[in-house]
């Protein structure tokens, strides 16, 4: 028999450290306080893209262009063709992905912003954790000594803090 689930289950959300709660509650405020601060033609963008990029775009795009293109073919009796060509068509389809595309940049840039502020308060976090557990270590380490307790080399090395900037140089000098 093939069991199709882990094997052990997840845990229940009742279960989970109330600190967890704490810091999603926090990521949400934080975002709707973003989604607040944006300005007026921002909100438009985004809603404008985010309709856009849904089906009924689509449908209602395949609904509009299809009649045009069908009624110009002349199919549809008692409807007279008025753009046997399609430049009417094609000149508005260039327009629309001229507005559309600059309101998906628009869009894209706002979310880069805010990625770019998720990305150095991940960093600062990060950093902080790395600096706690340096120091956790180092007193870790001095208890083992005060109770003659021999400690391992790789403690030393987990001893000595990182500096940020000589990470970045030495990634710096590998890509280079």
């Amino acid at each position: 028999m093939v069991q199709s689930g882990p094997t052990i289950p997840p845990p229940q959300p009742e279960t989970l450290n109330t600190a967890l709660y704490r810091n999603i509650d926090a990521l949400k405020r934080h975002h709707d306080e973003q989604m607040r601060a944006a300005g007026f033609h921002e909100r438009l963008a985004d809603r404008i893209t985010s309709f856009a990029g849904s089906f009924y775009f689509i449908y209602i795009h395949l609904a509009l262009f299809g009649f045009w293109i069908v009624a110009n073919l002349g199919w549809i009796g008692g409807i007279a063709p008025w753009d046997r060509q399609f430049v009417v068509l094609a000149m508005i389809a260039s327009v629309e992905a001229i507005f559309l595309s600059t309101f998906v940049l628009i869009s894209q840039n706002r979310m880069a912003e805010m990625q770019g502020r998720q990305a150095a308060l991940d960093l600062q976090v990060s950093l902080l954790s790395e600096h706690e557990l340096t120091r956790l270590i180092r007193q870790t380490s001095a208890i083992l000594e005060k109770l003659h307790i021999g400690s391992e080399d790789d403690v030393e090395e987990l001893k000595r803090d990182i500096a940020p900037e000589a990470v970045l140089e030495a990634i710096q000098e590998a890509e280079e």
